[in-house]
């Protein structure tokens, strides 16, 4: 058996053009499947990672997004006095009423605006989202119309960075920092004072509060709680499952359009392994009826072309792979559906992904090489070695 994979590579190495070739095309289908992963992936990131399993978000009762929300200042503050609320430093409860707005803003190099989050919260917004750092700059000051905007933004919309300003509501506001969210949704955002935009926009009510547990177990203790007091009919939610519920539309829709296309260069694909093949038995069959004159079974003539087969898989899949690597630099931005905002997210490549990129690669590649090499193996010895050489 080891003559006969010898055999194979020797071969695989000698057809090189072809090789490439077909190499190169199972390795764009798999480039293409693997984006589409990544996509979905970056999607998630962006979206559910930007929940914490510590903290717990508030809405109104049948609101269904922060921005179509409304929380009253008395029930905030019910809601801040009660137990079983993680505290900051100074014995305040960490909980944080926010007003979440839209504004348009023009892209960089584009000719039409695009909807931009502007949350307006307080400092405390750190300690709730550890995962939100400056990067430059400085947080805004209470009281004040100072802004941090998230690093996306600063890409893509105001390339002055820190000392730039933009309209947010009646008021100029003035930009003093920007932050990094590990490529979470709040990097598409613009953070700045909640009073303050409250006054800007003449809004009586929050949009929504974000309060953090002690442990991910106390969440049914304030679920209960909040749910007994009729002052504030208000929904609870662990703010994981909240940005879960929002990315499920647009990483449906966009797995469902990638794996149709996929599916359709993956049929391309197998019939361009399956002639390569096919041409691979017809220049060798001089060959493979020595080899069966030599006493090898056809069991093991089709288990050598289909080795040969999986190793253009393979080197296919490792091709793909490393096109996938690179794509992780890539940021791509789209219209968060329940937001109607712009959403800026990057490929994201994990383990996951690269097992089923190498499983389909593998997969195609053996559907492709099957009947080539079932063909193979049943060639009359006598036919095989009549056939003049090539």
């Amino acid at each position: 058996m080891k003559l006969l994979l010898a055999y194979s590579v020797r071969n695989v190495w000698v057809r090189g053009s072809t090789t490439a070739l077909t190499i190169g095309g199972l390795a764009l289908v798999s480039l293409i499947l693997l984006a589409v992963l990544m996509l979905g992936n970056g999607l998630n990131r962006a979206l559910i990672e930007s929940g914490s399993p510590d903290n717990v978000l508030l809405l109104r009762k049948g609101a269904t997004t922060e921005i179509a929300s409304g929380i009253y200042r008395d029930q905030a503050h019910v809601v801040r006095s009660l137990a079983g609320i993680a505290q900051t430093s100074g014995r305040k409860p960490l909980a944080i009423p926010e007003l979440v707005v839209l504004i348009s803003l023009t892209k960089n190099g584009a000719d039409t605006p695009a909807n931009v989050v502007v949350r307006g919260t307080q400092p405390e917004a750190f300690m709730l989202r550890p995962q939100v750092r400056l990067i430059a700059g400085r947080a805004w000051q209470q009281g004040t119309t100072e802004v941090v905007i998230g690093e996306q933004i600063a890409k893509r919309f105001l390339l002055g960075g820190i000392g730039s300003h933009l309209r947010v509501g009646k008021r100029e506001w003035h930009v003093v920092g920007i932050a990094e969210a590990q490529g979470t949704a709040f990097e598409s955002e613009i953070w700045g004072d909640v009073d303050q935009l409250m006054a800007s926009y003449g809004r009586d009510s929050y949009s929504s509060l974000t309060l953090r547990l002690p442990a991910p177990s106390a969440f049914q203790p304030i679920e209960d709680a909040i749910g007994s007091d009729t002052r504030l009919l208000l929904q609870v939610k662990r703010e994981r499952d909240y940005y879960r519920e929002k990315s499920v539309t647009m990483a449906t829709f966009i797995r469902l359009l990638g794996f149709t296309f996929t599916l359709i260069f993956a049929f391309g694909a197998i019939l361009g392994g399956t002639m390569t093949m096919y041409g691979a038995v017809a220049s060798r069959t001089r060959e493979i009826g020595m080899l069966r004159a030599l006493g090898f079974l056809p069991r093991q003539i089709l288990a050598v072309f289909l080795v040969e087969s999986l190793m253009l898989g393979a080197l296919a899949s490792l091709l793909a792979i490393g096109g996938g690597t690179a794509l992780q630099f890539v940021t791509l931005s789209t219209m968060n559906f329940s937001t109607f905002s712009e959403l800026a997210f990057r490929l994201t490549l994990t383990p996951v992904s690269v097992l089923i990129t190498m499983g389909f690669t593998l997969g195609i590649s053996m559907v492709g090489g099957i009947p080539p090499a079932i063909w193979a193996a049943r060639l009359p010895v006598t036919a095989a070695l009549h056939t003049p050489g090539r």
